[in-house]
């Protein structure tokens, strides 16, 4: 991948999910895989295992998968980008199904309805990634609905 791919890559995640997550995301001393749409805008962008990290949407913000979802957890400060449950809802989110308000211990206070977020359990194993559905506030506050659509469950990586 090109240099200037790579910092264009790294701005955007900074920017989507705050200062640190370029380097989390696409460290300097790994290589990473751009696919590319026929017209030449990034796609995805993967592991050289293969493992998906990022797919750039249309609007070019990026949607997680469970990959990029361990590496924003593992490079930014607890609690970035992230929700965290407990036991009662891990083995549902694991397995992919969506997390619910009413089982939500910790989330980041700026996350924001459609936010791209990784879903942790309580001693930091990534459970999901998927997209906040209400607002961090709103997560710790209410006793039903859904916190976050969850997208992938890392017992589908």
């Amino acid at each position: 991948m090109q240099d200037a791919d790579l910092e264009s890559l790294r701005t955007v995640a900074d920017y989507q999910f705050g200062e640190g997550a370029g380097a989390a995301l696409f460290p300097p001393a790994e290589h990473v895989e751009v696919r590319r749409s026929s017209t030449g805008r990034p796609r995805q962008v993967a592991r050289e295992d293969g493992r998906r990290l990022v797919s750039v949407a249309q609007n070019g913000r990026f949607t997680l998968g469970v990959a990029g979802g361990r590496r924003l957890v593992d490079g930014l400060a607890h609690p970035a980008a992230r929700v965290v449950v407990g036991d009662d809802s891990e083995p549902f989110v694991r397995d992919g199904k969506n997390a619910f308000a009413k089982f939500v211990r910790t989330v980041d206070p700026d996350v924001r309805a459609g936010d791209e977020v990784a879903v942790v359990h309580e001693r930091g194993d990534v459970l999901a990634v998927g997209r906040a559905e209400l607002d961090a506030g709103s997560m710790l506050d209410f006793d039903t609905g859904m916190a976050v659509m969850v997208r992938e469950g890392a017992d589908a990586e």
